[in-house]
């Protein structure tokens, strides 16, 4: 226990003050911004996920099903396509 304190400092250290984020880890952009372009294929949703079959979309893409396991890693320039139960594509978004 008598090394908690330096290890508080050590890890002060590595932390930027003014965003209180590791040093090196970049920003997450909000959710606001359309970093993938996910706005351009909002007409699918509601439509069945075969019709992904039929985009052309490029750049990376990740389409999600239930109880489909997912990584938590952020990319802002991926977008997801959340598929529903009944075999629609329910929500599109970056990350």
């Amino acid at each position: 226990m008598k090394y908690a304190p330096l290890l508080l400092i050590a890890l002060a250290a590595c932390t930027d003050l003014s965003t209180g984020r590791p040093i090196g880890v970049p920003a997450i952009p909000p959710a606001t911004e359309d970093t993938c372009n996910a706005a351009a294929q909002s007409a699918l949703i509601g439509q069945d996920a075969t019709a992904l079959e039929r985009v052309m979309l490029l750049g990376p893409v990740r389409v999600i099903r239930p109880g489909m396991a997912v990584t938590m890693d952020f990319s802002p320039e991926r977008i997801n396509f959340d598929v529903t139960a009944a075999g629609r594509i329910g929500r599109i978004y970056c990350g």
